[in-house]
């Protein structure tokens, strides 16, 4: 019998402890309650690493916007939805105005709706950072601590940790998570996550780890996370190993792999083993996380458009013709699913290299959208406060 020694300890985020410390990163469109079903049942799909399962990660929703929270929006109500086996439950709010994100999570509490709350900082989209939020709030240090400081107020009593994800800052002259960092750890947070990117950066160049290294050294009484650029479990060590963080984050390197996360439970519990499926079992992958997708929007039609845009990420590396890609990409149902897999060479064994490194979008650096004159002062003036609070009615949906 071989004996493994563990990389890293059990992650613990408050009260929960987490067996493997890795946090699937919020993904709109992606992290919904079929996504994070399929995560956790990896190891259970004949897809195993050395016994290892993704079951033991923890797994975030969606982002949620917390004022379409609390106007109780169709979407928002179905995005916070959990599977009876999903423990912890755990939900991203986004939010600019103190009031109102303390108000959405006094709802989760009081209606029992999750079990952790994570909190945005990171978004760098346009019509995000436009009106002050996502990663360009922490700039304004007074809005950010007010922020959390309700977030925890609100959960504390009740047992539920707050947890903080955020980025560099808004470019390489303004710089925020440092400040934010120690802001978080004052108010009492149970851990930091860092997207090891500029807002300007989007997703496009490469995370620089070092960041996090730094926010490790500053922020010394909770967990900090690492995230940026993990595309397999040898990344998530090299990170650590790195960096020094007690975890790490994993957005885009899971699309069209959820296999990751037993990977990554299996490379932080000393083992070598490896996920390495061959088409037929990616092939199974696919057709369950298309009815999971049914099963999530009660709609087959809807649900098999969703799949849509997985179905690259998973046919990555694969021989598999131009033509046969297209129609793939046009699927309508379960049965045409079915139809075309049948079609491909699906004794095709994993294709190494060709299957591996960067999923999901990338794009370009560009100047980050945001509210007039905000770069002047940490502080928000009039002006901007009144365009945050604008910001709380704006960003609509999850």
């Amino acid at each position: 019998m071989t004996v493994t020694t563990p990389l890293l300890p059990p992650l613990r985020i408050g009260p929960h402890t987490i067996d493997s410390p890795v946090v699937l990163a919020p993904m709109a469109g992606i992290t919904n309650r079929a996504f994070r079903r399929l995560c956790r049942e990896s190891g259970e799909l004949g897809l195993d690493a050395g016994g290892a399962s993704g079951a033991t990660s923890l797994y975030v929703s969606e982002m949620i916007t917390s004022r379409a929270l609390l106007e109780r929006t169709p979407v928002s109500m179905k995005l916070i939805e959990h599977d009876p086996e999903e423990s912890p439950r755990s939900i991203q709010l986004y939010g600019v105005d103190p009031a109102t994100v303390g108000a959405a999570v006094r709802m989760l509490v009081t209606e029992d709706r999750a079990d952790h709350v994570d909190l945005n900082f990171g978004c760098p989209v346009p019509k995000v950072t436009r009106k002050g939020g996502g990663s360009a709030l922490p700039w304004k240090t007074d809005l950010f601590r007010g922020i959390v400081r309700a977030a925890v107020r609100e959960a504390g009593p009740a047992g539920i940790p707050v947890t903080v994800k955020m980025r560099v800052g808004i470019d390489d002259e303004h710089e925020t998570f440092l400040d934010a960092g120690r802001i978080a750890e004052e108010e009492g947070v149970a851990a930091v996550a860092l997207h090891a990117r500029t807002a300007a950066q989007a997703y496009s160049g490469q995370a620089d780890w070092s960041r996090i290294a730094e926010l490790k050294e500053a922020v010394t009484s909770i967990p900090v996370l690492g995230n940026g650029d993990i595309w397999s479990a040898e990344d998530a060590v090299r990170m650590v190993e790195e960096t020094g963080c007690d975890g790490v984050v994993v957005g885009r390197g899971c699309l069209g792999r959820p296999w990751l996360f037993t990977d990554l439970s299996a490379a932080f519990a000393g083992s070598p083993v490896r996920v390495r499926p061959t088409l037929a079992e990616v092939c199974r992958v696919l057709r369950r996380h298309a009815e999971l997708l049914v099963e999530f929007h009660e709609d087959e039609g809807r649900g098999c458009r969703d799949i849509r845009k997985h179905i690259a990420w998973y046919l990555k590396g694969f021989a598999v013709g131009g033509e046969l890609r297209h129609q793939l990409g046009l699927v309508d149902s379960l049965d045409a699913l079915e139809r075309l897999i049948a079609t491909l060479d699906l004794s095709q064994p994993w294709p190494g290299d060709a299957a591996e490194g960067q999923r999901g979008r990338a794009g370009s650096s560009r100047v980050v959208a945001l509210p007039h004159r905000w770069l002047e002062s940490r502080e928000l003036d009039a002006a901007q406060r009144a365009t945050v609070l604008e910001a709380e009615l704006s960003v609509s949906g999850g």
